[in-house]
């Protein structure tokens, strides 16, 4: 890459990090207990920054050549703590914790490029089923020290967007004819979310395991 096309790349970050150190003062700044709803805005809105952040640095890194996609991926998906299990017919996803939806124009790369790694590279290595009549069970967990106003409603977050990757995996399609989904929000230590997919046979045993969990709230469509 030309020296002055990647001096002006990295000036962009370092505008977009100066932004988003100016989000991150005003979120200490900030009352969350008088004025929960200005911090929502002032946190997710850091957070979709530095989303963006790291996948300017992400494409400064493969413009330069010197690391790889697949390399970098690798590495990617082991800092999200992105984790694939398969055991007695249910696949478990261990995912960060699910912003809201984004606009249109937000890049929805920061997570989903990791994902979509991470599948193809459990793939090579172990056999999945492609389920055809099946449950996905997306389980919010959050952090019980927090404020339980976090808790969001789930048409609110991403959730079209993981399953999308997932889809192309594992799923002969996600429409409503093949795919069920159940969404549970559950008090634990720490945040993230964990995707469970089953053949619909296995879904009322694996149900009745999670609603012996403590502090959970159920949808299913």
């Amino acid at each position: 890459m030309d020296t002055k096309i990647l001096l002006q790349r990295i000036s962009v970050i370092e505008e977009q990090t100066d932004k988003l150190k100016n989000s991150l003062f005003a979120m200490k700044m900030t009352d969350l207990q008088k004025y929960p709803t200005n911090y929502e805005e002032l946190s997710t809105d850091a957070a979709l920054r530095a989303e963006r952040i790291a996948c300017q640095l992400r494409n400064l890194i493969y413009a330069t050549g010197i690391v790889s996609k697949t390399e970098y991926m690798e590495k990617s998906a082991k800092a999200h703590g992105i984790r694939i299990q398969h055991s007695d017919g249910i696949l478990t996803i261990q995912l960060p914790g699910l912003l809201p939806k984004r606009k249109a124009h937000v890049n929805t790369a920061f997570l989903n490029e990791p994902l979509h790694f991470a599948l193809k590279e459990y793939l090579e290595h172990d056999a999945l089923p492609v389920f055809e009549n099946c449950v996905v069970c997306f389980v919010q967990i959050y952090d019980q020290r927090l404020p339980l106003r976090r808790i969001r409603d789930y048409d609110n977050l991403e959730f079209k967007q993981i399953l999308d990757t997932i889809s192309l995996f594992v799923l002969r399609d996600d429409s409503g004819l093949f795919c069920d989904s159940y969404h549970t929000s559950i008090l634990e230590d720490s945040d993230y979310t964990s995707v469970h997919i089953m053949d619909k046979s296995v879904f009322p045993e694996w149900l009745k395991h999670e609603k012996k969990r403590i502090s959970a709230l159920s949808e299913i469509s």
